[in-house]
């Protein structure tokens, strides 16, 4: 440079910016970690540049995680309603679960499961305060990969009610409501009583709802039940069973359906035996759905509570 000129300094791009906080993230010790946070970066100020976010938007975009986690309690998970309508719950679900040939599939867990559901027996009704649903019983067999019934398999059930609420959405949501655990006979068998489980939407009067509708889209999940089917030595499986006659099955606002969880939830207009053993008259539903687990991989799975898993799974990370 000629004497008595001084250097200009150059302003500093976008790419420069990134290229900076790439910089300071490369040294995070630990290596997943750092995958993540790279990842992360590089995919976040590549979309800030691309959709060219204004400061007004951005602040907007802050206002809307701020208001999120006022709504968040021990009943109510926003985060999870974002992460689920997004269609990221289902796509962590299918890298996470990757299950193979024959075995059930996995769906969402869902932000309503509770503790303390109560174990119940055989043909044990979950839904004995509801008194509008059709009743419904809900059969079926817990099966290895190669067909063989496992014995001792722990279902944890849990289903909206006929209003279209989970308890802890009542007036009283501190009373357990459509929720139970059960076992698997010697033969693999469960049998559950409960109602045709329905249509309902997601909550929507918080920044999900907002999303929702200035996207132009529905609320709507349809009619399902959930389950978190596991058992000494099988990895766990956590999924829905779906009612083959709901209009909103193509246009779930979680993404959770999957064509190998739909079933027929079949009318019945005249006694049979074991609805009469179990004092239901007509008219009810039954439907029947085989849980078919794999092996576990590595160490024994234990046979545990469904949020205790998913809780222990957040400690990890």
């Amino acid at each position: 440079m000629p004497d008595g000129q001084t250097e200009v300094p150059r302003s500093k791009s976008e790419d420069d910016i990134t290229a900076e906080v790439l910089a300071r993230f490369s040294a995070t010790p630990d290596p997943r970690l750092r995958r993540i946070m790279l990842s992360l970066i590089s995919h976040l100020h590549a979309f800030v540049k691309e959709v060219e976010l204004t400061e007004a938007e951005w602040f907007q975009a802050i206002e809307i995680l701020t208001e999120a986690g006022k709504m968040c309690s021990d009943k109510r998970q926003e985060f999870i309603l974002f992460s689920d309508t997004l269609g990221v719950s289902m796509v962590v679900d299918l890298i996470d679960h990757r299950k193979p040939e024959g075995a059930t599939e996995s769906t969402v867990f869902g932000p309503f499961h509770r503790l303390g559901a109560p174990e119940m027996p055989a043909g044990g009704n979950i839904a004995d305060r509801d008194q509008t649903g059709v009743p419904a019983l809900v059969s079926g067999r817990v099966l290895d990969l190669e067909g063989r019934p496992i014995a001792g398999a722990v279902l944890d059930v849990w289903q909206a009610q006929t209003n279209g609420l989970y308890d802890s959405q009542d007036a009283h949501p501190d009373q357990l409501h459509m929720r139970g655990k059960f076992k698997s006979d010697r033969e693999g068998r469960y049998l559950i009583r409960t109602v045709r489980p329905v249509n309902y939407p997601i909550p929507s009067d918080g920044p999900v709802g907002a999303m929702l509708k200035a996207t132009g889209r529905h609320p709507w999940r349809p009619a399902h039940i959930h389950f978190v089917v596991s058992a000494e030595g099988y990895a766990p499986v956590t999924t829905h069973i779906f009612d083959r006659g709901d209009p909103y099955l193509a246009s779930d606002a979680v993404f959770a359906v999957k064509d190998s969880l739909i079933c027929d939830f079949a009318r019945h207009d005249a006694p049979e035996p074991q609805a009469a053993a179990l004092g239901i008259a007509p008219p009810y539903l039954t439907a029947q759905f085989d849980f078919r687990l794999a092996p576990a991989e590595g160490a024994a799975v234990e046979v545990g509570d469904a949020q205790r898993r998913l809780a222990a799974l957040g400690a990890r990370g």
